[in-house]
């Protein structure tokens, strides 16, 4: 019953890992106003690239250096389009989810089916091998620790940085930012660069530790699960762990039924992780003043620098 529990709960962090990962990056491109709905795209683009370097070279970390790249240079166009040209955010993003999901097809269409050998779990001596504590502390790949870490780090960002209140100010009130100084639109590109590398970080993390190999669509879906987090989380970053987590127990919930054989349709079991976003998506907008509250007041809105 123990190893179940351990089994479990180790499933559910990396099941989380992506999503931390991928919501992460999005809530500092939304705490800047920009609303980039091309996570799921940039995810693709991240995992293919980063399965066919990795694939090519031998090795998974290179791989996930490529993925990072990868989701900078899509999240590039999508900067260059809205920020440069002004184009509308939604339609842009949500070009960049075709774009992303048929570049990766294409790409990875001689890597289907293939597998690498994945990152490796993190041994550490005396501590790896404490009973229980162990195996839950210090029996996961080094990419689910990085991801607490890069969820502090945001959060320090935001509420002790003075770039972090520079970038929220840029969010409130890109105008005002503007009048006082500040390059409002290369603040965005950089939020904008991070949210993409997050995305590739997260479709990397798939391809080459969670699978670890290709298949088109691998992402099923997480890129439209991690926006809805950001909403979830009230676009505070410890609240997206505890969303990630929700829905990385969602998942565990599905595999354990499979397993136990209870009759349920597959179909159904495949699809609570989206029913449980589209549930909890509708309670949070029973609470319409707590999202105007805590939604960036400039969120999706072009910027427009008096000439």
């Amino acid at each position: 019953m123990i190893d179940l529990i351990i089994a479990s709960v180790l499933t559910m962090l990396t099941a989380a890992t992506p999503l931390v990962f991928a919501a992460t990056g999005e809530l500092i491109c939304e705490k800047s106003g920009v609303l980039n709905l091309g996570v799921e795209g940039m995810m693709l683009v991240g995992a293919v690239f980063g399965f066919a370097v990795a694939s090519f070279t031998g090795s998974a970390l290179i791989g996930l250096l490529s993925a990072l790249l990868a989701g900078m240079l899509a999240a590039l166009i999508f900067a260059v389009l809205t920020l440069i040209f002004l184009s509308n955010q939604v339609a842009t993003g949500l070009a960049l989810t075709i774009f992303g999901t048929g570049l990766s097809a294409l790409v990875g269409f001689d890597y289907v089916g293939k597998t690498i050998d994945r990152l490796g779990q993190i041994y550490i001596p005396v501590l790896s091998d404490l009973p229980l504590l162990g195996k839950l502390l210090f029996g996961n790949d080094l990419l689910v620790y990085l991801g607490f870490v890069m969820l502090l780090l945001t959060d320090r960002f935001l509420k002790k940085t003075r770039w972090g209140m520079i970038l929220q100010a840029v969010g409130d009130s890109d105008v005002s930012a503007h009048a006082l100084g500040y390059p409002v639109v290369l603040i965005r590109f950089g939020a904008v660069l991070y949210g993409g590398m997050m995305a590739g970080l997260a479709g990397g993390y798939l391809s080459l530790v969670y699978t670890p190999l290709w298949a088109e669509q691998m992402t099923a879906g997480r890129g439209w699960i991690a926006l809805a987090l950001v909403v979830f989380a009230s676009w505070q970053p410890w609240r997206v762990l505890v969303g990630a987590i929700l829905f990385g127990g969602i998942t565990i919930v599905q595999l354990n039924a499979q397993a136990f054989g209870l009759g349920i349709p597959a179909s159904f079991l495949n699809m609570l992780p989206y029913l449980a976003t589209i549930v909890v998506l509708v309670l949070i907008s029973k609470d319409a003043t707590r999202i105007r509250l805590n939604a960036p007041a400039c969120l999706g809105k072009p910027f427009r620098a008096a000439r």
